[in-house]
This record gives structure tokens, sequence and C-alpha cells, in this order.
């Protein structure tokens, strides 16, 4: 009899939630072993519970002989662990031979690692779960059918939000968080490239939080927008390079942009100038805050504003709760300020909101589709976030060891032997992009 399937799974986290419910039915079905590892072990047992098949243990990720006798056991490798820790996991699933799946932007390491796994026949899939992820498959999905209907595509703006379900809006920010915080902190930090009208466009950090830049999804809200990082790099991959304007970006609603370009402009992201914190008030962080970087006055002016003034009470500018958590940086206070005031409560639902807007051409007659996405969480567990980046990786590992996707060497999903079938699948659970289109 041949030995069971193996899969294994590094980190259980928030938006591994709905992954390892997946990974418990696919065990279920087909008689396969799961095991689920975090440093966090009551958090993985309540996740994984009771199962025959699916097994939680804890780890040190960082202690080579505990993750190598985990590696070595598996078929298939996932990880759900934060991004630079990826490149440990990867050296041991070399090693060894194991596949491995991961949600976060390919690396420079990993790359370097890519004739390792072409020489050992093994696929390393990254990008895999909603953006980076669904995001591609569903673009790729569109420019596959645009061309072979003999199309030039002029335009591509792709945009992708985690939301707060209108029915739980309840905040002047119009914003919970349903993430990793530490990213929604320093999101923007380096600034944005992109392409618009033929032109580069080069945006700093301090210019990316615009209320104003706003776009329309059909059937659910309009938002606004930024740009993300460095959409040109992935003209190569879209083989895009007559588009005229090709961006990438992360939705708001407007209030949020408007509030964040403050946060920004008040520095409270800062990550560099640090405070004591021990016998610190919140309200006093901020007045030491804005003294120290002089802009007491630009703090005054911003707070005259209605919703200023309702943005900066609702985190605490008047709050005398003590922080009392050491030597901090600002970035590091506002962290532990919104991960309070804007979390998710129990029965809370998110929502994943996407949108590509595609222009164009096919016998010189012009012609656009807007592709829109709008899945909700069932609450702040099971959560919208954690259904979209979990299910591809879930899914994608189903179809390797059934023998059903076939690539080795690193890949991200833009070829249609792994978007087809990942989007197929994924329909069966509500993650459904419905078109609209004018002449």
């Amino acid at each position: 009899m041949n030995a069971l399937k193996h899969i294994v799974l590094f980190g259980a986290g928030k938006s591994a939630t709905v992954l390892i419910d997946y990974l418990k039915e696919i065990a279920t079905e087909n008689v396969w072993k799961v095991t689920v590892a975090d440093s966090n072990l009551e958090a993985v047992q309540s996740k994984v519970g009771t199962h025959e098949l699916v097994k939680a243990v804890q780890i040190d990720i960082e202690n080579s002989e505990q993750r190598k006798a985990l590696v070595q056991e598996a078929d298939l490798v996932i990880s759900m662990m934060p991004h630079w820790l990826h490149y440990l996991i990867a050296l041991d699933c070399i090693e060894f031979g194991k596949h491995l799946l991961t949600a976060s932007y390919v690396s420079d390491d990993i790359k370097e690692l890519e004739p390792a796994m072409l020489e050992k026949k093994l696929l390393f899939l990254c990008e895999m779960g909603l953006d980076p992820g669904i995001d591609h498959m569903s673009a790729m999905q569109l420019f596959h059918r645009i061309k072979d209907e003999g199309g030039k595509i002029t335009s591509f703006k792709s945009h992708c939000g985690g939301l707060v379900a209108p029915e739980n809006d309840d905040n002047p920010w119009h914003y919970k968080i349903s993430w990793n915080p530490r990213n929604i902190i320093l999101s923007g930090k380096a600034g944005a490239v992109y392409k618009e009208n033929g032109k580069e466009v080069h945006l700093p950090y301090e210019a990316l939080f615009n209320a104003d830049r706003l776009v329309n999804v059909p059937g659910c809200d309009v938002f606004s927008y930024y740009p993300n990082r460095d959409s040109l790099g992935y003209i190569d991959l879209y083989d895009l390079h007559n588009a005229e304007t090709f961006v990438r970006t992360t939705l708001r609603h407007p209030e949020f942009s408007f509030g964040w370009k403050n946060i920004v402009d008040l520095k409270l992201t800062d990550d560099e100038l640090v405070y004591n914190t021990e016998g610190m008030t919140v309200a006093a962080f901020f007045k030491t805050h804005f003294e120290k970087h002089h802009n007491e006055s630009l703090a005054l002016k911003i707070q005259e504003t209605e919703i200023g003034e309702k943005q900066f009470n609702f985190i605490g500018i008047n709050d005398e709760t003590l922080i009392n958590k050491g030597v901090c940086s600002a970035a590091d206070i506002l962290q532990q300020i919104l991960e309070k005031k804007l979390a998710l409560l129990p029965d809370d639902k998110d929502m994943i909101v996407m949108l590509h807007e595609i222009d164009y051409n096919v016998n010189g007659a012009k012609h656009s589709i807007q592709s829109s996405l709008v899945v909700k969480g069932e609450n702040s567990l099971r959560t919208a976030m954690a259904k979209t980046v979990g299910l591809p990786l879930g899914i994608a590992a189903r179809l390797i060891l059934e023998g059903k996707i076939n690539e080795t060497g690193l890949h991200i999903p833009v070829k249609a032997t792994i978007y087809e079938p990942v989007l197929n699948a994924l329909k069966n659970y509500g993650i459904v992009f419905h078109e609209t289109g004018k002449e």
C-alpha cells in the first residue's frame, strides 16, 4: 500500500483559517495527511480541532532541526509564514525534494534557487493568494481571451482591497483590520511606479493617498485607490508592453484615504524616532509626537475639519489609556492603537473587492471590460480575506498532488495550465467574477 500523501502547512495566522478547513476537507476525501505547524500551539489546535488525519504541532520556524524534520515528511509544503522566512523553508524543500507554495511576492533569494528546482523537477508556486494571486489568474484569463479574439490591450487597471462589509462599517475610518496589521501601517512607504498614458509615473509615499482618485465598482460602491509599489514589474509577465496605461492599486473608502494622508503627513508611521511608552498615555504620545516633529499646527488644522476631528477622536487623540509597551516607534504605537480601535468584532464581516478595467481594440473598434469580484466573510475568523488568500493555495496543492498541475521551476499563476483549473475550482466557493462591457 502506498504511503499517504502529506501536506505540511507552516503558519496558522489570520489568513490561514479557511485554508486549514479546506485541507481538512481534502484530507478526509483523499485520505491524505496534513500537519499544521505554528509557534502558537493553542491557536493551531483551536483551528485544527480533532481530526484523525490532521495534526497540530508547535514549531520554532528558525529551529533548523524542527523545520527540516517536518519538511522531510511532506510531499508538498505550504508556507503562510512572514515573507522573510520563506527562504529557510525553500532551502529545506530543495534539500529534500518537496514542492512549495506561498501567497507572497517572489523574492530575489527565491529566484536564485530556480536552477535547483528545475534540476529536482520541483514546483515552487508563489503569489498564489488574493493579491497577488487571484488578481493574476483572473487578469490573465481575460488577456488570453482578448488576444485570441485578435484584440490589442491599450489600458489595464487592476484594483483590489480588503474592506469592512457595509453592514459592519460603523467607524469614521470606514475600515477594519482583516489581515496583517503591520503591513497596513507600513503600506505604501516605498512609493509607487506605474504607467499612465504612455508615461512612467513615480509617486512618493506622501503623494499616494489621494482621496480624489476614485473608481466605481459595478453593483458595489465608489472607492478611492492608491497605486501599489512597482506595477511596471508585471508588464513583462503579463506581456502588455503596448499598453499605454498599466497600474495595480489598493482600494479603500475615500474617507480612509483622506485620513491616512493625514497620518502620513503627521509622520505617525515613522519607524525611526522612538518613545519610552512606560507611563505614557495615548494622548500624551500624540502631543509629544506632534511637538517633536513641529507639526502641532497641522494637527490642529486637520482636527478643525469635521471628518478629521471624528477620525482622530476615534483613534484616541484625547485617550488617557496607558501604552506601557517599552521603547517603541511611532509606527509601533499606531499599530497598537489601530489593532484595538479598528478590530473586527467577533460577528463582523469583512469584504474583498477586486476590479479589472481593460480597454482594447479589435480591428480598429474600441472596447472596454470591467470584471469585478465581491466576496464577504462570515465572521472575524472565517473572513473573506482568509477565504480568498487560503483557498487558491489549498486548491493548487490538491491539483499538484493529483497530478493535474505538472509545471516545474519557479512560477506565479499566469499560465493557463495553472489558472484555469484553480479558477474553475474557486467558483464552487462563490469566488466568481462578473463582467460588464461597453463598445
